[in-house]
C-alpha cells in the first residue's frame, strides 16, 4: 500500500530522479520554457516553484549593493543561493536564476511556472506538456 507517499516514482530510482529533475530545473530555468511528458512536467513543477521562491525571496537584497548589506543578510543570500544550489547544479543557471529570473517574478506570490498540455507523442503515445515560466505579473 502506499498511503501517504507522495511523488511519481516515473520508472526510476532515486538518485535518478533527482538528477533528472535538477538538469530540467536548470534547462526550465535557462530557456523559459521546455516540452516533456505530462507526468514529469507536473512533478516538476513542485521542485522549480520551491527553487524559485528561494530566488524571490532575497531579490531586493541582491539588487542592493554588496557592501551595503548587514551580515545577516549577506547570510540570507548566501543560504538562499546554497539551497537554490542544491537542485541547480550549473552555475550559470543559478545566476540566471537570481539575476534574471527572481526580478522578474519579484511581484507574483506564487504560480511562478504553468503546465500546457500539448501533444500526443507519436512513438509510444505518452502525453505530452510544455512547462514554461509565467511572465511577470500584470
Amino acid at each position: 500500500m502506499r498511503h501517504r507517499k507522495s511523488g511519481r516514482k516515473l520508472n526510476r530510482n532515486s538518485s535518478h530522479r533527482k538528477a533528472m529533475f535538477s538538469n530540467m530545473v536548470s534547462s526550465l530555468v535557462t530557456h523559459g520554457r521546455i516540452e516533456t511528458t505530462e507526468a514529469k512536467a507536473k512533478e516538476l513543477r513542485g521542485i522549480a516553484e520551491k527553487t524559485i521562491n528561494w530566488s524571490v525571496k532575497v531579490n531586493e537584497l541582491c539588487a542592493k549593493d554588496a557592501e551595503s548589506l548587514s551580515r545577516d543578510e549577506r547570510l540570507e543570500v548566501m543560504h538562499a543561493k546554497r539551497m537554490a544550489g542544491r537542485v541547480l547544479k550549473d552555475h550559470d543557471a543559478l545566476r540566471h536564476l537570481f539575476h534574471e529570473v527572481a526580478p522578474t517574478m519579484a511581484g507574483r506570490p506564487g504560480g511562478y511556472t504553468r503546465v500546457i498540455k500539448t501533444r500526443t507523442r507519436k512513438g509510444d503515445a505518452a502525453p505530452m506538456a510544455m512547462i514554461e515560466l509565467v511572465g511577470p505579473s500584470a
